[in-house]
């Protein structure tokens, strides 16, 4: 089955595949309101606005499995959504990221992109391992806000780490390879 007939659910509960992206470059996002990295969300949405017309859509999943930071129902993670950072891009229902309940969405993005990114002299994986959250498994999600690109035809091209910004240059470039430009 390709990336693309991957079934997922929107946050208003509708059943939904990626079809309705391909052709389109992807960010996708496990994403959570009650984190350090919440902030992310602007930065998010400022590319959403700045990119969309030229092909790309982020993707926001949240998951409640870091810390439980993503506690809310679906109706309030749309409503902090929203009227906190005003976010315009699809979002999905939670799910879950890494484990044996781990979503078949993810469960594709690790098996194509199993090592992530991160930017320079980082050392949050370091911090989260030292804190006893290292991840469990090879290629298990760091913590929130870990990014994917895919590209036009269904490749995962990228995978960012939790604490690598949406606009940092790394990333911005690997956008802008998978848009074309």
């Amino acid at each position: 089955m390709s990336l693309f007939e991957t079934e997922l659910v929107t946050l208003d509960g509708e059943k939904t595949t990626l079809a309705q992206w391909q052709g389109e470059v992807l960010l996708v996002v496990n994403v959570a309101s009650k984190c350090g990295l919440t902030p992310q969300y602007e930065q998010l949405e400022n590319l959403q606005k700045k990119l969309h017309s030229l092909g790309l859509t982020i993707l926001g999943f949240p998951c409640n499995a870091f810390l439980e930071q993503e506690p809310g129902s679906e109706a309030e993670i749309k409503t902090f959504c929203s009227t906190t950072y005003g976010v315009s891009f699809p979002m999905f229902s939670k799910i879950e990221v890494n484990g044996p309940q781990r979503h078949s969405l993810y469960a594709k993005l690790i098996a194509a992109r199993p090592d992530t990114v991160a930017p320079e002299n980082s050392g949050f994986a370091a911090k989260m391992a030292s804190k006893g959250r290292a991840p469990k498994e090879y290629g298990d999600v760091l913590w929130n806000f870990e990014k994917f690109i895919i590209d036009r035809d269904g490749q995962v091209v990228g995978r960012f780490s939790p604490d690598m910004e949406p606009n940092d240059p790394r990333l911005l470039e690997c956008i802008g390879k998978a848009l074309g430009h």
